[in-house]
């Protein structure tokens, strides 16, 4: 698959960035995903430090994609998809400020279809509980550790892995086929 040199990079946090990095590493158009943190207010965290969730920054990951292949309100879709956005401060075990549910926008473009689309989901009901989701404008991002990086596909036969982030990797390629990569 080739790409164009017109990427975009969205930023998203949806609980454990092991997760979410799993989740969009599978999907064509995403040509480079980077687990990190983002919304805090130390300078170079570390992932220690965020887990004590003093730091306010939230695990996050950087989605480099290229929209002619898919698009932000796609990658959206994905997201509301793999997550449970209604529960605030949580993703299932994983409990903090730092596992919160939150769109950091790169630009106005995002941000209204981010607003629009949580809007819709809302109005349909798709949730049974409200969205508490935030959307911010995208600060410093902070790329993780190396060794956070391919995480999932490093350690599949980890308990986390196998329980918690495998699911989510069967329901993308269950429901999401058509945006998966060949």
């Amino acid at each position: 698959m080739s790409y164009t040199n017109q990427t975009e990079i969205a930023i998203i946090a949806g609980g454990c960035f092991w997760c979410t990095e799993a989740v969009f590493l599978e999907l064509k158009g995403v040509v480079k995903v980077a687990p990190g943190y983002i919304g805090g207010v130390s300078p170079n965290p570390t992932y220690k430090e965020i887990c004590t969730g003093q730091t306010g920054h939230a695990e996050a990951i950087q989605i480099e994609f290229d929209p002619k292949l898919i698009s932000y309100a796609e990658l959206l879709e994905v997201f509301f998809a793999t997550h449970d956005p209604t529960t605030l401060n949580r993703q299932g075990n994983d409990v903090g400020t730092q596992y919160r549910s939150e769109i950091f926008y790169t630009n106005e473009n995002q941000k209204k279809i981010a607003q629009d689309f949580i809007e819709w989901l809302n109005r349909e009901e798709v949730f049974p509980n409200s969205i508490v989701t935030k959307i911010s404008e995208a600060s410093k991002f902070y790329v993780a550790e190396d060794y956070h990086h391919n995480y999932y596909n490093s350690n599949k036969e980890q308990g986390y892995c196998s329980f918690i982030i495998s699911p989510k990797i069967e329901k993308v390629k269950k429901v999401f086929k058509d945006k998966l990569k060949e």
